[in-house]
């Protein structure tokens, strides 16, 4: 679907106003990565350590029901979950480990007396603790370094060294952003939420590889074209095919965000920021990064 066409915008005449915008982004992402180790961050109970209780009743029970009833008993900064195809509540809790009993056991008591015409059974408790999140931030960490390193070498080889780094630059740069926007907005860190770190780096990163995948071919037929336009050529050859796949990817995250409930709604708005924040780095920031590069007689890469 063509929907631009003949567009001729100068995208890498604006460089330096992006260069600034993502200097921001990077410097809030940097923050965030600093002090989320230090645990001073809305860190979901996979990092912080905590309890989860798994219930099954007879009957449906409504989350927002359910999580009107721990309110009204003053139990907060809680997580419910249903679990799909059965009458089962997952709940969890961010409390220290010599809580776990007592919590248990208040949670049992509420819902007794709440629920009284819908029986239910703890099937299981499932305590986290902070050794175990401490291990999960290390694991998490280790996820992301992995993923760019893999990166680097995926794009150094298909392309040249520069175009990797570029690309590693780049998707660093939307992992931070994201980090960052969630910090300041003082949204739960968790594992859901570094998986879909990963996965707008992937996605990310198919978006830059089209991008540079027609910067090469440009690069073999107008070789001794200025390297400014050789790009703004490149970006506008691409755009229709960058806007419509990310419009749409985008449409389908606003679904989520509006009717996929509060399970994975962090989840659908990490993906969405990534999206955006990825869309615009491609074109923004991968790109530019190449003129760093300039070889003989100041044409690109070579």
């Amino acid at each position: 679907m063509d929907i631009l066409k003949n567009t001729k915008v100068d995208f890498i005449g604006k460089k330096y106003y992006a260069f600034v915008f993502s200097a921001i982004l990077a410097v809030v992402g940097i923050g965030a990565a600093v002090f989320i180790p230090m645990g001073k961050a809305n860190l979901g109970i996979d990092f912080t350590g905590g309890v989860a209780i798994q219930l099954k009743f007879e009957k449906p029970v409504a989350l927002d029901q359910a999580r009107s009833v721990l309110d009204k008993e003053g139990i907060r900064d809680v997580e419910l979950q249903q679990i799909a195809g059965s009458n089962q509540l997952l709940i969890r809790f961010k409390k220290a480990e010599g809580e776990l009993k007592a919590i248990s056991d208040k949670l049992t008591d509420v819902f007794a007396k709440t629920f009284d015409d819908n029986k239910f059974i703890v099937e299981s408790t499932t305590a986290v603790g902070p050794t175990v999140g401490k291990k999960l931030q290390k694991d998490a960490l280790w996820a992301v370094g992995i993923s760019l390193l893999g990166i680097l070498v995926y794009v150094a080889w298909r392309f040249e060294l520069i175009f990797g780094i570029a690309a590693v630059i780049a998707t660093f740069h939307d992992v931070l952003a994201v980090l960052g926007i969630f910090y300041v907005m003082n949204k739960e860190i968790n594992l859901l939420i570094i998986t879909a770190l990963l996965t707008l780096a992937g996605y990310s990163l198919t978006d830059t590889v089209v991008v540079f995948d027609r910067i090469r071919e440009n690069l073999r037929k107008r070789g001794k074209e200025v390297p400014e336009d050789l790009i703004n050529r490149s970006i506008n050859e691409v755009l229709s095919r960058t806007v419509v796949t990310s419009g749409t990817t985008l449409l389908v995250l606003i679904a989520l965000i509006i009717a996929g409930g509060e399970v994975i709604h962090d989840f659908s708005l990490a993906l969405f920021l990534g999206v955006m924040v990825g869309t615009y780095s491609s074109i923004f920031v991968a790109s530019p990064l190449l003129l760093l590069w300039k070889g003989k007689r100041g044409r690109l890469i070579r």
